[in-house]
């Protein structure tokens, strides 16, 4: 006699139940965003609007991205209860300079200190913050102790290809976002309001 399909949300709704209960810790979660597909940001962005929809307080800092020309920032700086600041001297194939695009992921890491220092700000987004470690822009562990003993209610969201094993193991959370297909690959530019 097979299981009735009620009898089987039953049990699943058992074992939800009980993975619910035991879930009793409150305090603020270091989530990881990585991989090679696209949606990194994308996904960060909406946990902001989420957060927003709570009345919480949020900051963004952008890593690498030069522009301030996206939708999102032009959103989300309208919004109450958003600080944002476009960090980053502009992809490292463009700016072609090292030394510049150092400068500017260390001043963007100043900014985020004063972010990940302040119980006041609910969520502080990291936005393609994995390359100042690729790069070597910023040292890890440094980072590591501020990510640490950020107030303890805050919740960052990293995001960034090439997430190094250290912040993958100090998260709470990691996604790992793949590529299936991309339409930049068929030759399809990036759109105004879907890439940027």
């Amino acid at each position: 006699m097979s299981i009735s399909h009620q009898q089987r949300m039953q049990k699943k709704k058992a074992v939800i139940d009980d993975k619910i209960e035991a879930a009793t810790v409150a305090r603020g979660v270091l989530v990881v965003h990585t991989g090679n597909g696209k949606g990194k940001s994308t996904a960060a962005f909406g946990v902001l609007a989420r957060a927003l929809g709570h009345g919480q307080r949020a900051a963004v800092v952008q890593f690498v991205k030069g522009r301030s020309d996206t939708g999102e920032e032009a959103f989300f700086r309208q919004q109450p209860g958003v600080t944002w600041h476009t960090g980053g001297a502009g992809f490292t194939w463009e700016t072609q300079d090292q030394g510049r695009d150092a400068a500017a992921a260390q001043a963007a890491w100043g900014v985020a200190c004063q972010h990940l220092a302040d119980p006041g700000i609910d969520l502080v987004i990291l936005d393609e913050f994995t390359y100042a470690f690729k790069y070597q822009w910023l040292d890890l562990d440094a980072v590591c102790a501020v990510l640490r003993a950020r107030p303890p209610m805050q919740h960052v969201i990293i995001t960034g290809r090439g997430a190094p094993p250290a912040l993958r193991e100090l998260a709470d959370t990691v996604s790992d976002i793949g590529m299936e297909k991309h339409a930049f690959q068929a030759g399809i530019q990036a759109m105004p309001g879907l890439e940027w």
